[in-house]
């Protein structure tokens, strides 16, 4: 039997129960005082052991056992006459400060805080749109000269309006076609349709003073709202305005005038105050009508997007927005290719990209695309090149001054891109556009025409931005505000007033100081078209069969008597329609030759591959029979013989 050295505890007793009470009923129980008749804290039963010890007195503590008891002492007399010190002013705390509150900033692009546009902003609105309507509006069915790409936009909105066809020849997807729908929509409520302002390129033209007007009031509030000033707006209106490259070719019925209007509305539908669902929709829509009007836009898109990206960084519909906008910049592009696609003309024939052997079954839209990629010219700033024969003689100043300008933008805007933000968007936009002009590809003069009111934006915040420095400030003092007003509106009257821009006056060829051709009234360059198409009406059979330019298109072919068989020396050559079976490539089915000015250049350009050859014998073997020939501009007809 094992032993357990550890001691059991004895068993705990269990406790006794308590006697249960008895419950009484409600009615004999003692009633709970009110609460106003309950004794107060103090006067509550406190536990013994929790009720405070009474302190005793000094004089009643017991002495330390281990120290006698000391005498009082007399005080010292030192002591005794020491004065007492002065309290010391007890120091009251302040209340505390309210915090000041921070000012918001009076300019963010980011955030979309844009000043008010206010009572002189709207007079500086007013000014620049009644300047614009007079710099445009004036003789502008008179100069400059009817072109040719005028009489192709033309015609082609003629086919849609007469024909219900997107051109009157093979439409090989050389342009997108917005820009032609765009003019058939205006020409088709017109009362009198092409002719209601004397021909069909008047009409059209009229069309491009309202898109004009349009786009002076974009521009005015996009570079209020990029750089919060509206000196700078009203600079970059007066350039895009004024500017004699400007008037030239703003006044012209081009795809790139539609097209700027298009991507200056999307700009300012980025720059609302909020950027809400309607907004950003709005403003995809309007860049891709844009790509659509002419595929140069796309050099412009990525601006859009980084300027997408800062406005709705943060917002709680950033998702849906980056979403929805560029599904509706891609919608008008999606249709272009889809009405391809149905044509069966999206692809090449066996998907054969060769440039040397182009498709001869049907044409094709990439296959454009790609030729059009491929095609090059040289560079632009060689000393024959568009840069020193064309622009820089209309406008040097608005070039050179727009360039130094966008490289100071940019500069400032990669520097402080959060606060710099609107020099950003405007540097990047004018580079992007350069870039296509200098990259080498085929470059026509109307060209530039997207890049004047790029430049004139980044003319106009760069000056205002250099008024508003602070050394000014210093120097001037309170003359400062007079100052900045007072610099831009003198150079503006130098420029209008000094021959040697054009803006207002000019030399002429006598070298006299004379009125700009595009105001001189005087000079009325399209009656010498018109003198040459009434000489046709009376001396040429309307079964004549005849090679012209794209310009006097319109006229022998909608107004009575009718030239059906009269076609451009480009639609002669390139359609088999005409080439193969009305022309049959022989010059002697030639009657006459309408000669355009310079369309005798644009036959040798066109003739690389020997296309127009049988165009050019046609020439040798005739007579001219009519001339008009004024400073460079010479119009001429000849008569083949056979």
């Amino acid at each position: 039997m094992s032993h357990d050295p550890t001691p059991q505890r004895p068993p705990r007793p269990e406790p006794a129960s308590r006697p249960e009470r008895p419950l009484r009923p409600r009615s004999e129980r003692p009633e709970r005082p009110e609460r106003s008749e309950r004794p107060e804290r103090s006067e509550r039963f406190v536990h013994p052991e929790r009720r405070p010890r009474p302190r005793p007195e000094r004089a009643d503590r017991p002495q330390r056992p281990d120290r006698p008891d000391r005498p009082d002492r007399p005080p010292r007399p030192e002591q005794a006459e020491r004065p007492q010190r002065p309290q010391r002013p007890v120091a009251v705390a302040e209340p505390p400060r309210r915090p000041r509150r921070r000012r918001p900033p009076r300019l963010s692009v980011e955030r979309g805080i844009f000043p008010k546009l206010g009572r002189n902003g709207r007079l500086a609105l007013l000014f620049s749109v009644l300047t614009g309507l007079l710099s445009h509006g004036y003789h502008l069915f008179r100069y400059p000269l009817y072109l040719t790409d005028e009489g192709i936009y033309m015609q082609r909105a003629w086919s849609l309006v007469r024909e219900t066809r997107l051109s009157p020849y093979t439409y090989d997807y050389d342009h997108a076609p917005a820009g032609w729908i765009t003019l058939a929509g205006w020409a088709f409520p017109l009362p009198k349709q092409f002719e209601t302002f004397g021909n069909a390129i008047n009409t059209g033209r009229f069309l491009m003073l309202l898109v004009h007007l349009g786009a002076v009031v974009l521009l005015f509030e996009v570079t209020r709202r990029l750089s919060g000033s509206v000196l700078a707006a009203t600079i970059a209106a007066f350039f895009f305005n004024l500017s004699p490259i400007a008037v030239y070719y703003q006044r012209q019925v081009l795809l790139d005038n539609l097209m700027m209007f298009w991507l200056l509305l999307a700009l300012y539908a980025l720059l609302r105050r909020e950027t809400t669902i309607r907004s950003a929709f709005a403003g995809g829509a309007a860049l891709g009508i844009a790509l659509i009007t002419k595929e140069n836009a796309l050099f412009f898109a990525p601006t859009f997007m980084y300027l997408l990206y800062r406005r709705i960084q943060g917002s709680p519909s950033h998702r849906f927005t980056r979403t929805l906008w560029p599904f509706a910049a891609a919608a008008p592009v999606g249709a272009y290719v889809t009405y391809a696609l149905l044509k069966n003309e999206l692809m090449p024939s066996g998907l054969d990209f060769d440039l040397a052997n182009p498709p001869a079954d049907h044409v094709s839209l990439l296959y454009t695309l790609w030729w059009q990629i491929h095609r090059s010219q040289g560079s632009l700033l060689n000393h024959h090149g568009l840069l020193y024969t064309s622009w820089l003689p209309r406008d040097a100043f608005l070039l050179l001054a727009g360039m130094a300008a966008m490289v100071i933008s940019l500069w400032w805007g990669m520097r402080k891109k959060r606060r710099d933000l609107g020099f950003f968007v405007a540097g990047t936009l004018a580079f992007g556009y350069s870039f296509y002009l200098l990259r080498g590809s085929v470059v026509l003069d109307f060209y530039i025409t997207p890049l004047i009111p790029i430049f004139a934006m980044n003319i106009g915040m760069v000056a205002d931005r250099l008024l508003k420095r602070p050394a000014l400030r210093r120097l001037l003092g309170r003359m400062s505000s007079k100052v900045r007003i007072a610099v831009p509106a003198m150079l503006g009257v130098l420029l209008l007033a000094s021959p040697s821009t054009g803006y207002l006056l000019t030399v002429n060829t006598e070298g006299r100081v004379a009125v700009a051709d595009q105001y001189q009234s005087k000079l009325a360059l399209t009656h010498m078209q018109q003198a040459q198409i009434a000489w046709v009406r009376k001396h040429v059979s309307p079964k004549a069969r005849i090679i012209m330019d794209d310009d006097m298109w319109g006229e022998l072919h909608d107004v009575h008597p009718f030239y059906p068989y009269a076609h451009s020396h480009w639609n002669a050559s390139s359609d088999p329609a005409l080439r193969d079976k009305l022309f049959r490539k022989r010059w002697q089915n030639v009657d006459y030759i309408i000669m355009s000015n310079k369309m005798r250049n644009s036959i040798h350009r066109n003739n690389g591959d020997g296309r127009e050859n049988w165009i050019l014998a046609a020439l040798r073997n005739s007579e001219r029979v009519w001339a008009d020939i004024r400073g460079g501009i010479r119009l001429e007809i000849y008569r083949v013989n056979k």
